[in-house]
């Protein structure tokens, strides 16, 4: 009886817990600002990357308007 109590008020522990036991950003709210901005600065840049490796940042050749391709 002591160890199936035991088991329920582990796993009501366990079950209720949100999130990580090691928060990941400070407690600080200053420094949680700091972090989260460095944190979404690196995912911006991630897409730069993305866009680079894929040659999606390369200039577009084909313009929406006609244009003459001769001298003027």
């Amino acid at each position: 009886m002591q160890k199936l109590l035991l088991g329920v008020v582990l796993a009501l522990l366990v079950s209720s817990a949100v999130g990580c036991v090691v928060p990941i950003y400070s407690a600080d709210p200053d420094r949680r600002v700091q972090q989260m901005i460095f944190t979404s600065e690196g995912l911006r840049l991630f897409i730069d990357e993305w866009e680079r490796t894929w040659m999606l940042d390369a200039p577009d050749h084909m313009t929406p308007y006609r244009t003459h391709g001769g001298i003027i």
